[in-house]
């Protein structure tokens, strides 16, 4: 069975938005190995700009729906989502794509490969503010589904789901959503798309742009009308903010771009570099739909980084506590960051040596039974094995040490702990690490002279 992230999910700036909101019927849970569940996923709510007094309708709003299931140990096919928009009469106007079929206020789509949780919507409604239809009127879009399982029982039927919809009034700023960029040799520079248009009813009074760029990408001073400004504690930044206002009027159906295109140089030492990017109405003007105003632009440089871990030899007498400091070092070229998961870099996994006893754990460490499970107990000390977990970026050349305390129950000469560097969740080796010798290490107590 698929393992689910324990990672969260984070975002470089809190202005930016990089995808709408979405729900999946009830939370969504890791299934049994024996269990699969079906799941809806769509948006919890949907704003359709005012058609105009004339009767002229403003471009169509893209609704994404899609079905998933959470089980990879079984096939699920004949997905058939059922979607009522009886709740839309007077309020919106529905256009249905190719694999939906149409019967008055109601379609059953179909979907003959089910995916996995977590992938991207598969179908995509048209919804536009029906004629006629004022400012506050509301409805609502109700979703079924089943769908054929090789699991036990053969079907399986998801919770049902359902999109708030209302009529609104204001401008309505869409950012594009650039394709991901890889295998950039570190020195170039690369364009960057960024494309704005007003979907909205009215006119928007002025543009807030924000970017967040992580470190490995330089995308300069953009504009005359920008200010930038390095995020992040300690000496080393990991993102620059760069806030531009722009009083350019974009009018219904009009578009906004940068005076000069926009442009990234990939430094040295990057490797998996993304630029959040966001726009906004000034004056303080609410957008109609902030769940389309970011976008998030992935830029891979081909680069590595060698991550490597160093143990530590102590000695002392039956009794006795000693301090062992186990050593985390990239060596570059590359920095390593996870700052759109939070996820850290990786984790460093350590045995704790016969005839002692750990008296002092890091913050960062968790406490494991010897086989790697979770430990029972009070207390993080006294534990056979330590889980700790790096930071969720490291700079190039830079250490982490943690620093344990050990009581020395009996003298075993020799005495040895295994230490190795593995990926935070899984066993999977380091994508990015070209050199795995350096990945493992020794704690050795007493060592023989």
């Amino acid at each position: 069975m698929r393992k689910p992230s324990a990672g969260r999910v984070t975002r470089l700036g809190a202005s930016v938005t990089a995808a709408g909101l979405f729900t999946v019927g009830m939370a969504a849970t890791p299934a049994a190995a024996d269990s699969d569940q079906l799941w809806i996923s769509a948006p919890y709510e949907l704003v359709l700009p005012k058609a105009a007094d004339n009767g002229t309708q403003t471009p169509a709003t893209t609704v994404a729906l899609g079905l998933s299931h959470d089980n990879d140990t079984y096939r699920v096919t004949d997905g058939r989502l059922t979607v009522d928009v009886s709740g839309l009469a007077g309020v919106a106007d529905v256009t249905w794509p190719e694999n939906c079929a149409p019967s008055g206020t109601t379609a059953v789509c179909s979907f003959p490969e089910v995916q996995l949780t977590g992938f991207p919507p598969q179908l995509h409604l048209k919804v536009r503010a029906a004629s006629g239809a004022d400012v506050g009127v509301g409805g609502r879009i109700s979703y079924t589904a089943t769908a054929t399982t090789t699991g036990e029982g053969g079907l399986l039927t998801a919770h049902e789901n359902s999109t708030t919809v209302r009529v609104a009034s204001g401008p309505d700023l869409v950012l594009n959503q650039p394709a991901p960029v890889s295998d950039v040799a570190p020195g170039s520079t690369v364009p960057v798309p960024f494309s704005v248009v007003n979907n909205g009813n009215e006119r928007a009074e002025g543009v807030q742009v924000t970017f967040y760029a992580t470190r490995g990408l330089d995308i300069g001073a953009v504009a005359p009308q920008c200010t930038s400004t390095p995020v992040g504690e300690g000496t080393i930044k990991p993102v620059t903010k760069v806030e531009c206002a722009f009083d350019d009027v974009v009018e219904p159906g009009g578009s906004f771009a940068l005076p000069s295109p926009l442009r990234a140089t990939v430094a040295s030492y990057a490797l998996a570099e993304r630029i959040d990017m966001g726009v906004q109405p000034r004056g303080g003007v609410e957008d109609l739909a902030p769940e389309s105003n970011g976008a998030i632009a992935s830029i891979g440089a081909r680069n590595t980084a060698d991550f490597a871990v160093r143990g530590a030899k102590v000695s002392g007498a039956a009794g006795e506590t000693v301090k062992a400091e186990l050593t985390f070092r990239n060596r570059g070229p590359a920095w390593i960051a996870n700052l759109g998961s939070g996820d850290p870099v990786a984790a460093v996994d350590m045995t704790v040596p016969r005839g002692a006893t750990v008296t002092a754990v890091p913050d960062s460490c968790e406490p494991r039974t010897l086989d790697g499970g979770w430990y029972e107990s009070e207390t993080r000390t006294g534990a056979p094995r330590y889980l700790c977990q790096l930071p969720m970026w490291v700079a190039e050349q830079q250490t982490v040490t943690f620093p344990f305390e050990l009581r020395i129950d009996t003298v075993v000469t020799g005495a040895k702990g295994a230490i190795t560097l593995k990926p935070p969740y899984g066993d999977a080796p380091l994508p990015f690490d070209p050199n795995v010798g350096n990945n493992k290490a020794k704690l050795v107590l007493n060592p023989a002279v």
